[in-house]
């Protein structure tokens, strides 16, 4: 067995389904002989966010991998590293290298050097020997405690040398940290006693399966919950006590609630402070459940820290309500009111039939007119993450994406792709504005090659909207932020069914078309002719 056979092997043992990939690397070849997938992406940012979705769904269970080639092709890979190091989230990059013994020679690029401080891990073989060893703790370190990125760099020579017969690989699982019965008990006896408590939820109760608990101890305390950007879909926003979730745009019930809280119990959060995240308003005393004790007291100050597994820290929270609490009391309507009223408020843009389309009636059709039990959807950074985020509606865990401690415009793209082939029954959603699909666009003729069938929406108004405060000068005298194109246009041309909505009226029947595309397994792509921007909900 050669080291790239080996590598392939254990992949086959972590259950791999594709790599992602462009377009050399010992791996490849290997994978393909022993039936697991090779995609071919067109920019190698898009296949590392194409890992990443398929990670997202399967919540570490199964580890999305992408293997690009050495030099130029690792290179081109650092943004997707980093905004999935941003995220926390866990994927495999094998990457290639120059032969063992030149790594030190200028002008070869180390991976390992450059991608450390945004990896949980990197490293590098020097033999093929030590490829079992190496793959056991990648493992174990994308399962266990914060998750994120690991880098593997292997050498040339490496993935052709031979590997003794007795090789041995077995893959293990995830281990679970039980909290402290004493931080419990204190955590619950502080929230029955405060007087304005509200339970903030991070992704940590994706990635634990921990939404029926969650819901649960809601229910027992009577709590509003808000979710972070990465957590949302975490709590049933259907459900009356839910806030919704939070980037710099919220429901505006949302910061009333957390503005008004005396106590606030984040769990699943490592709360770290971040533009695109809700931070923690000053004056708040706070109780702290995460799975990874460097985060609590980092970018805020906790009263109470508990250090433990979601679902576990939640299942003894319940158990320990249940010791004085005989039954759930009467469930408060007073955070669904303030929610109905706060939509109230939006309801003539999201009712709009102004033309150029209002983004707002376009999101809330999309909403309306979705199975989103059987859907996952995505944003893209800037406007259409602004503008869709608030007001959509997650109703099960992972139905909703969030991403963007970092918000590179066009990540949506691939983690829309991973997700899918992760998840290949449910409709598939990434919205973009023009900014984004001018970043990745070419990438869709890799939905479009490999039978991935996604349904990308695309909100076109010409302009780099989110930037219309900032970029006045430039753009008066030199048209800075504009930008343009025929999208439609450019998927026919891609290989995809394309359609366009220029009329409120016109976009229910061109969604249902497109969807009927997806539903015969190819992508598709509706175009909406939308205004310049609007107001952002605070």
């Amino acid at each position: 067995m050669t080291g790239a056979d080996a590598i392939a092997e254990i992949l086959r043992r972590e259950n791999t389904d594709f790599v992602a990939c462009y377009p050399r690397n010992g791996v490849i070849e290997a994978c393909a002989r022993i039936g697991i997938r090779p995609i071919l992406c067109r920019q190698e940012r898009v296949g590392v966010g194409m890992a990443e979705g398929y990670s997202r769904v399967h919540q570490g269970a199964r580890i999305g991998v992408f293997a690009p080639q050495a030099g130029p092709g690792i290179e081109n890979s650092f943004p997707g590293v980093a905004q999935a190091f941003s995220d926390g989230m866990p994927i495999l990059v094998l990457t290639g290298a120059a032969a063992t013994g030149r790594e030190h020679i200028s002008p070869v690029f180390s991976a390992v050097d450059n991608f450390r401080h945004i990896t949980k891990w990197a490293t590098k073989i020097s033999d093929a020997a030590q490829i079992p060893d190496v793959f056991r703790r990648a493992y174990h370190l994308m399962r266990n405690g914060r998750p994120g990125p690991v880098l593997i760099e292997i050498p040339n020579d490496v993935w052709a040398q031979d590997i003794e017969d007795d090789f041995v690989y077995v893959p293990r699982a995830r281990m679970l940290s039980a909290p402290d019965p004493g931080s419990i008990a204190e955590a619950v006896a502080t929230l029955r006693a405060a007087e304005a408590p509200i339970i903030w939820a991070g992704q940590g109760i994706l990635r634990a399966g921990a939404t029926d608990e969650l819901v649960e101890l809601a229910e027992w305390l009577n709590l509003p919950v808000m979710t972070t950007n990465p957590g949302k879909s975490g709590f049933p926003e259907t459900h009356p006590l839910s806030l919704g979730g939070s980037v710099v745009s919220a429901p505006k019930p949302l910061k009333d609630y957390l503005n008004a809280a005396d106590w606030v119990f984040a769990v699943g959060s490592s709360l770290s402070t971040s533009p695109f995240n809700p931070n923690m308003p000053v004056g708040k005393s706070v109780i702290h459940a995460t799975n990874h004790s460097d985060d609590i007291n980092k970018d805020a100050a906790s009263e109470i820290g508990i250090v433990g597994d979601a679902k576990l820290v939640l299942a003894a929270m319940i158990a320990e309500v249940k010791k004085s609490v005989p039954e759930k009391p009467v469930m408060r309507q007073d955070v669904h009111a303030a929610k109905e009223a706060w939509l109230d408020e939006w309801a003539e843009q999201r009712n709009s039939d102004e033309v150029p389309l209002n983004q707002y009636r376009v999101l809330g059709d999309l909403m309306d007119h979705v199975d989103r039990d059987n859907t996952i959807i995505t944003h893209d950074s800037g406007s259409p993450r602004e503008q869709l985020f608030p007001f959509w509606e997650a109703t099960r865990p992972g139905g909703y994406m969030g991403w963007g401690k970092s918000t590179q415009l066009g990540h949506g793209l691939g983690i829309n792709m991973g997700a899918k082939l992760a998840a290949p029954d449910k409709l598939c959603i990434n919205v973009m504005g023009d900014a984004a699909i001018g970043m990745v666009g070419m990438d869709i003729e890799t939905a479009a090659r490999n039978d991935i069938p996604i349904l990308t929406i695309v909100l076109n108004n010409g302009v780099m909207a989110a930037e219309r405060d900032t970029l006045l000068t430039s753009t008066e005298k030199y048209g800075a932020y504009l930008v343009g194109g025929n999208y439609k246009e450019l998927a026919n041309a891609l290989g995809l069914e394309a359609f366009r909505a220029e009329t409120a009226d016109a976009f229910i029947p061109a969604l249902k078309r497109a969807i009927a595309v997806t539903r015969a397994g190819k992508p598709a792509l509706l175009e909406c002719m939308v205004k310049e921007g609007y107001d952002f909900s605070r």
